[in-house]
């Protein structure tokens, strides 16, 4: 379900990433994300059904969120509810977050929660703003 929702093309467009082809996104999954114990993964249900995911890792020194939703379940409050939920897990502080400016709905879910604009940045000619929790 994550790699189909990855390759919708309005869903990649407005996080500024390209869909992995299955090998990559597989590969990624299981040594990146699932393989690292430090990571926290959390997959959102609505109805029985897998809704998304929402993820917390290291870069450096910096802990990062990131989250993805399929496209039906935009826009219902879910992602909200389910940040929420997690934030209550990842007791981590300052807690930074990257979206692409364009995507709006993300934006404001993150301001919901107290993220603050601390900075833009330039991603391959794309702005993203970074937030961040503390």
């Amino acid at each position: 379900m994550f790699l189909d929702y990855e390759h919708d093309e309005e869903a990649a467009e407005l996080a500024h990433f390209p869909p992995r082809e299955r090998d990559r996104f597989m590969t990624h999954w299981k040594t990146r994300v699932l393989g690292v114990p430090e990571n926290l993964v959390q997959t959102v249900t609505v109805g029985g059904e897998t809704a998304g995911n929402i993820l917390a890792w290291w870069d450096a020194d910096r802990r990062f969120l990131g989250y993805w939703f399929g496209r039906r379940f935009w826009g219902q409050g879910i992602g909200t509810r389910a940040l929420g939920l997690f934030l209550e897990l990842e007791q981590t502080r300052p807690l930074h977050a990257d979206p692409a400016a364009r995507n709006i709905g993300s934006v404001r879910v993150l301001e919901k929660h107290g993220f603050q604009r601390t900075e833009t940045l330039d991603y391959d000619g794309t702005e993203h703003i970074l937030l961040t929790l503390t």
